[in-house]
C-alpha cells in the first residue's frame, strides 16, 4: 500500500500540541543581503506558546534576528519522513542575564528537569548564552510526504 501525502490544517492549540513533542527544526533568518540563512537547531515551546531556541550572541541567526525579526521554522519529526510543519513568526533575542529564566524553561520543555539548576544557571552565564523566542504568527498545514491522493 503506497503512503499517501497529507496536509492537515490545524488550529493553534493542535499546532502547539504537535510542536511540543518535536525538538528538531530548521530556523530560517534573513541575511543582510536578503538571502535566507538556515540553522539546524533544537527547539521547544514555552508556557506562553512561543517557540524557543538556545544560542549565542555572536551566531549568524542571532545577528540576523536582531536586524530583521521575521523568521520561519520547519519543525521536523524524529523520523526523516514523518510529519512536519512550517511556522512563521517574529523573533526576539534575550541575552544574559535576562535570558536565564527563558533558558531554564527551554531546558525543561526539551529535556525535563535538570539535576542541578544552580549548576545549569552558572553554565549559561559562563557561556553567555542567548535565547531566541519566536512569537507564532501563522503556520502551514502539518504535512507528511508520500504519493498524491489521486494516485492511491
Amino acid at each position: 500500500m503506497p503512503r499517501i501525502a497529507a496536509a492537515d490544517r490545524v488550529d493553534q492549540q493542535a499546532l502547539l500540541e504537535f510542536l511540543r513533542s518535536r525538538h528538531r527544526c530548521l530556523l530560517v533568518t534573513t541575511r543582510a543581503d536578503g538571502r535566507p540563512q538556515m540553522s539546524p537547531v533544537t527547539c521547544g515551546v514555552d508556557t506562553e506558546g512561543r517557540i524557543v531556541v538556545s544560542t549565542y550572541p555572536e551566531r549568524a541567526k542571532t545577528r540576523n534576528v536582531r536586524r530583521d525579526p521575521r523568521v520561519s521554522l520547519c519543525v521536523l519529526s524524529d523520523e526523516w519522513d514523518g510529519p512536519y510543519v512550517q511556522v512563521d513568526g517574529r523573533a526576539e533575542v534575550l541575552d544574559m542575564p535576562e535570558a536565564l529564566d527563558g533558558l531554564v524553561e527551554y531546558f525543561r520543555c526539551v529535556s525535563g528537569e535538570h539535576p542541578d539548576w544552580d549548576e545549569y544557571g552558572e553554565a549559561m552565564a559562563r557561556q553567555n548564552k542567548s535565547l531566541v523566542r519566536v512569537h507564532i504568527e501563522r503556520w502551514g498545514p502539518i504535512s507528511t510526504g508520500g504519493f498524491p491522493p489521486r494516485l492511491a
